[in-house]
């Protein structure tokens, strides 16, 4: 079983629990097929499993390490964003909604995606490699964040909460009256709130 699933946290962990989609940071294994960094490059990017019939063996010496998460919103968690080349349309309509969601920054669709990538890499790791979040009132949260109750990831997703697990979500549950950690990066947050609605497993 090879580590290679990634969760809300962006920690990447054994399961045998299949994902939906891929992700990639780089070439982060060695030749053993172990995980020696937690990232290399800035662009965190999440693809289909398939794309114009291509073929490759996973973790192969030298190339860069394929990971899996169990939906959209969990990538979003972890910190990535969609690719360009396999996910177009969504890496189109989240760079749109992600200007329209972040005004402050100045930047428009011109802007190189390099730009949002370098703000995305601040809000989602630290110096320390450490998970970076922030604290809101879940009401005040849109459908597809990542909040920690209870020192556990939960979706938020129609008024409730749904703790997330390799396998799927629990049952569902009312949101806390009390201010929660957010695992989703801000200005993902924002991009939500903007109109981009990330797809999640039901």
């Amino acid at each position: 079983m090879l580590q290679n699933r990634v969760t809300p946290f962006g920690n990447i962990i054994k399961t045998s629990a299949r994902g939906s989609l891929m992700g990639n940071r780089g070439l982060l294994h060695n030749e053993k097929q172990e995980i020696k960094r937690p990232f290399k490059l800035t662009a965190w990017i999440t693809c289909v499993l398939e794309f114009k019939d291509r073929k490759r063996p996973v973790m192969a010496p030298g190339q860069y390490t394929e990971f899996f998460f169990m939906d959209e919103a969990t990538s979003f968690a972890a910190g990535h964003r969609p690719c360009f080349e396999c996910r177009r349309s969504e890496a189109s309509a989240f760079k749109t909604f992600w200007l329209k969601g972040n005004p402050e920054y100045g930047f428009n669709s011109k802007t190189p995606i390099k730009l949002i990538d370098d703000i995305l890499q601040k809000e989602r790791i630290d110096t320390d490699y450490k998970k970076v979040t922030f604290e809101e009132d879940p009401v005040a949260l849109p459908d597809g964040t990542f909040v920690v109750f209870g020192n556990e990831p939960y979706l938020i997703k129609k008024g409730m909460l749904h703790l997330w697990s390799a396998e799927g979500y629990g049952i569902a549950k009312s949101l806390p009256q009390e201010k929660l950690s957010v695992l989703t990066p801000k200005s993902i947050v924002n991009t939500f709130k903007a109109g981009y609605l990330p797809s999640f497993i039901e």
